[in-house]
Formats: C-alpha cells, sequence, structure tokens
C-alpha cells in the first residue's frame, strides 16, 4: 500500500513540474525579446501606430545625432518627417536584466539609412530601458551611439 501512495505522490509531483508555468523572469525575458523584435520591425516600417504601442508617451531618446529628445512625440515627428528612414536595420542583443518592472538591454544595432546611392551602413551600440505598465512593458528610454570605424 505505502509504493503505490509513493508512486502516486511521484507521479502527481512530476505532472505538476511538467505543467508549471516558466518562472515569472523568463517569461518576462521572452516578452521584452518578442517587444524588442517588433520595436525593431516597427522602426523599419516607419509603422507609426505599432510605435505608439510599444513607445511610453514619456520615451525620452539619447540619439546617435548627439540630440535629446524628450518625449515621444519629437520621436515620432523624425520617423513621419523621414529623418529615421531605414534600409536596413538590424539588433543583437548582448545583455538583458530584468529587475522588478524595469528590463535593461543592450547590444548592437546596424542601420543603412534609405538613399541613393545607398548610403555606407551605420554600426551602433544601443540601451533600452522598459517599464511596466497596467497595459504591458513600454519602452520609457533608449540611448544610442554611432561606434567610429
Amino acid at each position: 500500500m505505502s509504493r503505490v501512495v509513493i508512486a502516486l505522490l511521484l507521479a502527481l509531483a512530476l505532472s505538476s513540474c511538467a505543467t508549471t508555468a516558466p518562472p515569472s523572469g523568463a517569461a518576462d525575458e521572452a516578452a521584452i525579446r518578442s517587444l524588442e523584435e517588433h520595436e525593431r520591425l516597427s522602426v523599419l516600417n516607419r509603422d507609426v501606430a505599432a510605435l505608439q504601442r510599444v513607445w511610453s508617451e514619456h520615451l525620452v531618446v539619447n540619439t546617435p545625432a548627439n540630440r535629446v529628445s524628450p518625449d515621444r512625440r519629437v520621436v515620432l515627428r523624425l520617423v513621419t518627417q523621414g529623418e529615421i528612414h531605414y534600409a536596413v536595420f538590424d539588433r543583437t542583443i548582448e545583455r538583458m536584466r530584468i529587475d522588478g518592472d524595469l528590463a535593461i538591454v543592450m547590444g548592437g544595432e546596424v542601420i543603412q539609412r534609405v538613399g541613393s546611392p545607398a548610403p555606407p551602413p551605420v554600426r551602433r551600440r544601443f540601451t533600452h530601458v522598459w517599464k511596466r505598465a497596467p497595459e504591458g512593458w513600454r519602452l520609457v528610454a533608449r540611448h544610442a551611439n554611432v561606434i567610429q570605424p
């Protein structure tokens, strides 16, 4: 009888492990990685509506042009006016740290602006700060700088 009880308890324990959701950290990391890709594609496609959903209204950007854009409205204007218009935009995440409701993502980017003839690709370093809000994670700060050849 005791072997049957032990076997049932062991089976129950193993089955609960198999159906347990991933830890919050893993779920948050997966969500941020997905948002990073969504944000990259939205910039590449100049999808203002998608960027409004992923960028906080209070987004602040320290730009590769050595300017600080104080809010989302200013950055979206750069997109609509064509100052942010890329033929190529690749991003590599090298490090991510999640601490409660904040996530910090760092890595490299390669962009190539739209133009004829095509301008040379530009390599950059970036840092993103994401904040969990009631409606989900939102990008609240970005820093990007050009890597000099």
